[in-house]
């Protein structure tokens, strides 16, 4: 399994904007030095929360700041742009990060973006599989022709190839129905399914990959599993009271969203308790259940949701503003330094030493000792005739050997 981040980001409108974004370009270069495998940077224009506009503009600066960890705008609205023009910046990110670039696709989330740009959320979807047909070609570096009646094609390619001949990964996402996993199938692509947390969305998980499957067979498609990426949210402590105390920091002015979102009270809002016990049980419009505990609690979450899935192939924890920044790089730093090795099974070659060394111990012990003894006399036998010819009334001593020449009178 890889692990990795997924910044929509959820910034709380009391903070420092500008700030805010200095922290998701700092948390990237952290997961990068934790040994995270991939970031994501969302694309929003309203409601005030989710404040990355441009993710390729957050991919261009943590590709000067990171070494090794893959980049993904997740996602990008294709909706909102033409193909040609997307593809375009999307294959000079390729470039400019030495081919750490991945494409996350979506229909547009938020229906205030789409009402800003006239754009009916009921076609989205419609447009969404038109801009991925001429998406896909154009990432490969093939030429489109294509019209329809929101773009305009003709001989469109983009000037440069991708960085590498594996060329750029491209996800789909996917929420509750089936649209994003039969686009992914049918154009063999990967599925980013970024409300796994959510419980109606975890019940259909399994059904949306077999449909994945189906939609991949029927148009000679390979699905992967390891190119399956799952969604969901955690804090972590050393504690499962710590952790429930750090996220009573900002959880109901994180939670206000929701609010804004809906017009509407939330009846859990009245004290970050009831706030925390909704997000654990039931969940949180959006964000779905969430983990709040201690490493443990995060290793069988991720072990349950494998088991009902039939299995995946990164498990993206969605970043959230709920404690502050320092809980919030102590939460990943504890996911790095003890649930991913379990999970990976990063120490099994030193497990299995120190199970070989301890069901061997007595035969080891045993020799150890046989040589102390060995070395022992071999050192003190010589030493001790060497006395007894010293210790001689200063006649010719007889005391000879390899190691002790004769003595003269």
């Amino acid at each position: 399994m890889r692990f990795g981040m997924f910044i929509a980001p959820f910034h709380p409108l009391e903070g420092n904007p500008t700030l805010q974004l200095r922290r998701d370009l700092e948390l990237a270069v952290r997961a990068d030095d934790l040994g995270f495998d991939e970031v994501w940077f969302g694309e929003h224009h309203s409601a005030g929360f989710e404040t990355i506009g441009s993710p390729e503009l957050m991919i261009a600066a943590a590709g000067e700041r990171t070494k090794r960890i893959m980049l993904g705008t997740g996602v990008n609205s294709v909706s909102y742009h033409n193909p040609l023009i997307l593809a375009d910046r999307i294959v000079q990110l390729d470039h400019m990060t030495a081919g750490r670039v991945m494409m996350g696709i979506g229909p547009g989330q938020l229906p205030s973006d789409a009402f800003m740009l006239g754009i009916d959320p009921t076609r989205q979807r419609d447009m969404m599989a038109q801009a991925i047909e001429a998406l896909v070609p154009l990432v490969r570096g093939e030429t489109v022709t294509m019209k329809t009646d929101w773009f305009d094609l003709h001989e469109a390619r983009v000037q440069l190839t991708p960085f590498s001949q594996r060329g750029i990964e491209l996800a789909i996402a996917s929420v509750f129905s089936p649209t994003g996993v039969t686009l992914a199938g049918r154009h063999g692509l990967s599925v980013l399914s970024v409300a796994a947390s959510d419980l109606r969305a975890r019940g259909q998980l399994a059904d949306n990959w077999a449909v994945h499957e189906r939609a991949a067979a029927e148009h000679g498609q390979t699905p992967r599993r390891d190119r399956w990426r799952v969604v969901g949210m955690m804090h972590l402590a050393e504690t499962r009271e710590q952790a429930r105390r750090e996220v009573e920091w900002g959880i109901l002015r994180s939670t206000a969203y929701f609010e804004g979102l809906t017009g509407r009270k939330m009846p859990w809002r009245s004290s970050p308790e009831d706030a925390i016990d909704q997000w654990t049980t039931e969940g949180l419009p959006s964000w779905g259940v969430g983990v709040i505990g201690t490493p443990d609690d995060a290793i069988a979450a991720i072990e349950r949701l494998q088991e009902q899935t039939g299995g995946f192939g990164t498990y993206l924890l969605n970043v959230h503003d709920c404690a502050s920044w320092a809980a919030t790089q102590r939460s990943y730093e504890l996911f790095a330094e003890y649930v991913i090795p379990h999970i990976t099974q990063a120490n099994r070659n030193r497990e299995g030493s120190r199970d070989w060394a301890h069901q061997n111990s007595e035969r080891f012990i045993g020799r150890m000792t046989q040589a102390i003894t060995e070395a022992t006399q071999k050192y003190t036998a010589p030493r001790a005739l060497q006395d007894i010819g010293r210790a001689t009334d200063g006649r010719t001593s007889t005391v000879s050997g390899p190691d002790f020449p004769q003595e003269s009178p």
